[in-house]
């Protein structure tokens, strides 16, 4: 442990202005404090003389549109003051998005569906969740659609969903996370399993245009849509089908000309395409940083956050009192088959599991199927459990879940994702 006295720096920042900082070191803490003037971080506002913590991880951006005195305390990875930003762009295409808005409530249409595309670590969170906060502030209540089943910022990686968001996200926690639509992929790439990714994208898509069609003020604010970073070949490809499916009226293409380009060919030129410079504070992840980063996820799902503990519940439940399907069976060969018969598509077939210890530490998506008739493949999720023990002597299996039983269902749905519970 550093005995060091913890370092305190004071920033002044003129207009247009941004103070980046990283917080890598575990079990550091930094703290920011507004001392005077304005500034936001990634579009919410920060509160005058308020103090906020940070921890490991965090990246974070302060901007300030007319000038301001920033108080950082603790020790940083990196700190540095930014002249150039591309925050009067972003800040461009919200007022494009909210002139499209408020035309759409003048004649009760539905409002602009803008999606973000662009390879890995170019910022693409950052600008959906800047657009987003800047939409509230305007008092919209815009759809966030998440299609990165890599990070997961609605629910644990491995899934896609949507989430009404009400109001601005809170500087270290993001958006409240209340009543999202969850679809359990699985996964943490599309590439992993493709097909289903298309059906859960479609459903996910006619389930949103639904809910956009319930009141006016959700209509006219329109949605927003994060993507993953795999954009060549079979990806592009996906990014195309969740284009078509979601109605996707702008395109925000972030620091690739190619795909840019690529897009600007394939589509119809009623589709909006812009291309938008990245952050020059964006910072490219290593495959471990990635891995942590989804190991934190699902840690936070169970245990909450330092600032907001949870205590989830862990009981046991016999081996008939579950149904665990696997999405995906192994493909027979063509001399398997009967003559002239076909394959049916392996990939989205639905296997049922005798509960082993093959399962443990996998996580398990509880899904709304009432019964097996219901289509388990593409019915959207309650939640999560953990398996934690797998007794089959006793024919028992141990879960950890974030609510105390009885499941919401007994139908669950293996995800390859797995969660070493340390607790």
């Amino acid at each position: 442990m550093s005995t060091e006295k913890k370092v305190i720096q004071e920033f002044v920042l003129e207009q247009d202005n941004e103070l980046r900082f990283e917080v890598e070191s575990k079990n550091e803490k930094v703290y920011l404090t507004l001392k005077s003037g304005t500034a936001e971080v990634f579009g919410t506002e920060l509160v005058k003389a308020k103090t906020y913590e940070f921890t490991s991880g965090a990246k974070v951006a302060v901007f300030t549109w007319n000038g301001c005195v920033i108080e950082v305390k603790g020790k940083t990875d990196v700190i540095y003051t930014a002249k150039e930003t591309p925050m009067v762009i972003y800040s461009n295409c919200h007022a494009a998005l909210e002139f499209m808005r408020v035309e759409a409530e003048k004649d009760n249409k539905r409002g602009p569906i803008a999606l973000l595309a662009g390879p890995c670590d170019v910022g693409k969170s950052t600008v959906s969740r800047i657009l987003l906060n800047y939409a509230v502030r305007m008092n919209r209540r815009p759809i966030f659609v998440e299609l990165d089943v890599g990070q997961g910022q609605i629910s644990i990686p491995g899934t896609i969903g949507a989430l009404m968001i009400e109001r601005p996200a809170s500087i270290d926690e993001g958006f409240s996370q209340e009543a999202p639509l969850v679809y359990n992929f699985g996964h943490k790439t599309i590439s992993a399993n493709p097909n289903l990714f298309t059906i859960l994208t479609n459903h996910l898509a006619n389930t949103v245009k639904e809910r956009l069609e319930v009141n006016k003020k959700t209509r006219s604010s329109g949605a927003i849509i994060n993507t993953c970073g795999w954009i060549k070949g079979a990806g592009y490809k996906q990014l195309l089908n969740s284009i078509k499916a979601f109605e996707v009226d702008i395109i925000m293409v972030l620091d690739q000309e190619r795909l840019y380009n690529e897009l600007v060919r394939d589509l119809p030129q009623f589709v909006k395409i812009i291309f938008l410079p990245k952050s020059g504070g964006v910072v490219e992840r290593s495959k471990s940083n990635r891995s942590e980063s989804r190991d934190q996820r699902i840690r936070e799902y169970f245990y909450g956050t330092p600032r907001n503990s949870l205590y989830p519940h862990s009981f046991e439940l016999k081996f008939t009192e579950v149904k665990i399907y696997k999405i995906g069976a192994p493909a027979l060969p063509d001399s398997c088959l009967p003559l002239g018969m076909k394959a049916d598509d392996h990939m989205t077939k639905l296997v049922l599991l005798t509960p082993n210890a093959g399962l443990l530490h996998h996580i398990l998506g509880v899904s709304f199927s009432e019964n097996e008739d219901d289509d388990i493949l593409s019915s959207h999720v309650a939640g999560f459990v953990c398996v934690s023990m797998v007794d089959t002597e006793r024919q028992t299996i141990t879960l950890l879940s974030p609510q105390p039983k009885p499941l919401p269902s007994n139908i669950l749905i293996l995800s390859e994702l797995q969660f070493m519970d340390t607790h």
